[in-house]
């Protein structure tokens, strides 16, 4: 019979469960992308607590770092208990805290945003497919935690008016249906304006863009490797290329789209982050963007947009498998857990 008692998950929940259920696939998966993407972000935050002169923006760095090195710690105990290997992920070696800035205050705020988008789209997928009680605890806490921390973002973007608000449009008069089918063109014939969830999705995929840019703009400017830094100026290229065509797309319909962060990157070359880290964030980040255009497409009503989405989704998943490739290459790519491989074993 499996022994029941208490466990303290996080820092407010208290369950009762079975230490001694297995970890099911979703429950290894989730945990371990979790523990990946909070090693990162941990080794990036220190690093941004390190230059930072806006105390009430230091305040929400702190907290952010303070979240990330809970979620590492929790989950590295959930994984000791369960005899499962606690990831390398990365760790002290892939900072260097002493480095010369990067990036200016503002653009911590902007980058808190993004994680944050990240981490709640990879925390909600996961909490329905938890079966034992403590990751599920876990995974509410964890979601609890980062929105929380979204908001506190998004109070301080506002406070200091730096928050970039999607475009505003008139409410309609009165309920209305669909009643053509003109109303899915979009290359040929008449074409309605954009509506309301598609100019959301465009005005959230240029900022997506914008600050992945913004980063490959450091990144560029201080990665060892040749070949990781011309990799960081692909994406740079690819990254400009979307934040246009879908900049376009409001345009057309006098609609604004953000401006830029580029101004928020310093000039120094010196390496605050190992070449590793930097392309596995990259990676990850354009892995995400995979999600995002998908989500997009989800809600999209016309032809030539869809269209469109379906092209940039080609070109960021040949650019993920092009960084994927590199990580293989260099020895860089920790294997997921994965099930057995009954092939081999029936060939020995």
């Amino acid at each position: 019979m499996k022994t029941i008692q208490p466990i303290n998950v996080g820092a407010t929940i208290t369950s009762t469960i079975s230490l001694n259920e297995d970890l099911t696939s979703a429950e290894m998966g989730k945990l371990w992308a979790t523990y990946m993407g909070n090693s990162m972000t941990k080794c990036i935050l220190s690093y941004f607590l390190n230059h930072v002169d806006d105390q009430e923006i230091k305040n929400v760095v702190e907290n952010a770092l303070t979240m990330c090195e809970e979620f590492v710690q929790t989950i590295k105990e959930i994984f000791t208990k369960a005899n499962f290997p606690v990831p390398i992920g990365f760790t002290e070696a892939d900072v260097n805290l002493g480095a010369p800035r990067l990036f200016h205050d503002e653009f911590y705020l902007h980058y808190l945003i993004y994680a944050g988008k990240v981490g709640i789209s990879l925390y909600g997928i996961a909490l329905p497919l938890m079966s034992r009680l403590d990751i599920r605890a876990f995974y509410t806490h964890v979601l609890d935690s980062t929105t929380k921390l979204q908001n506190q973002v998004i109070d301080q973007l506002t406070a200091k008016g730096l928050m970039d608000k999607p475009p505003y449009i008139p409410a309609p008069n009165k309920v209305d249906f669909v009643k053509k089918q003109n109303y899915l063109n979009g290359f040929f014939g008449k074409v309605r304006p954009l509506h309301a969830l598609e100019i959301t999705h465009l005005y959230d995929n240029i900022l997506n863009n914008e600050t992945s840019k913004t980063i490959l703009i450091g990144f560029c400017q201080v990665a060892k490797l040749q070949q990781v830094r011309e990799y960081f100026v692909k994406g740079k290229e690819i990254a400009y290329k979307h934040i246009e065509t879908f900049s376009q797309f409001l345009h057309e319909e006098d609609l604004p789209s953000p401006p830029l962060l580029d101004h928020m990157v310093t000039d120094s070359t010196f390496p605050p982050f190992s070449d590793k880290l930097m392309l596995f964030h990259k990676l990850d980040m354009f892995t995400m963007r995979i999600r995002s255009y998908g989500n997009s497409m989800a809600v999209n009503g016309r032809h030539d947009l869809e269209a469109k989405y379906a092209q940039l989704l080609l070109d960021v998943a040949n650019y993920a498998e092009d960084g994927a490739n590199i990580m293989i290459d260099l020895e860089w790519m920790e294997q997921p857990p994965g099930a057995i491989d009954r092939d081999s074993l029936t060939l020995n």
